[in-house]
């Protein structure tokens, strides 16, 4: 796998069909992230109805993506009782669902029998795995990219399966 490859934004912008995203961590501990989540700890949510405080440059991307025809689906595998942070994560789900994306989220034991990557991963139209990693406390470890038919059939075959045993994010209460 090469080290480097292109940007989020280079390889969405390419993407002419899927773009499918499996996150697989209870837990992020993302730089950019740390102000709203504690805001939301302080009681801080979003009012769905004020889309001014809330919309940011990565929706752009993702409704500017879907509205080219590219399908965009992220499914989350998540331990139950949730974690704290996917109550923060999934409290403001509905601006990603705002600018297009279907979100599926999947119980933990659910999953015991899926052949899973070993890392969060995104899979563009089906070919270009571009890998997230994390420490293990949850900062961005930087990605990899894989163009191996064979990652990416192991890929799509899990996000698949993942999809279909989860929960549409409207149904899925934390």
């Amino acid at each position: 796998m090469p080290p480097t490859g292109p940007t989020f934004a280079e390889q969405l912008a390419a993407a002419r069909f899927t773009a499918v995203h499996l996150e697989m961590r209870d837990s992020y501990s993302v730089e950019k992230e740390a102000e709203a989540l504690a805001a939301w700890r302080d009681g801080f949510r979003y009012d769905p109805a004020d889309r001014a405080a809330w919309w940011r440059p990565w929706l752009t991307q993702i409704q500017e993506t879907v509205a080219r025809g590219v399908e965009v689906r992220r499914a989350r595998i998540v331990s139950e009782p949730v974690s704290e942070y996917i109550r923060y994560e999934h409290s403001g789900t509905f601006t990603n669902i705002a600018a297009g994306e279907d979100i599926r989220w999947l119980p933990r034991r659910r999953a015991s029998d899926i052949a899973l990557p070993g890392n969060d991963f995104w899979l563009f139209d089906g070919k270009l795995v571009r890998f997230n990693h994390f420490t293990g406390e949850g900062q961005s470890a930087g990605p990899s990219f894989s163009d191996d038919p064979a990652v990416a059939t192991l890929c799509a075959a899990a996000f698949e399966t993942v999809w279909q045993r989860a929960v549409p994010h409207e149904k899925y209460s934390v």
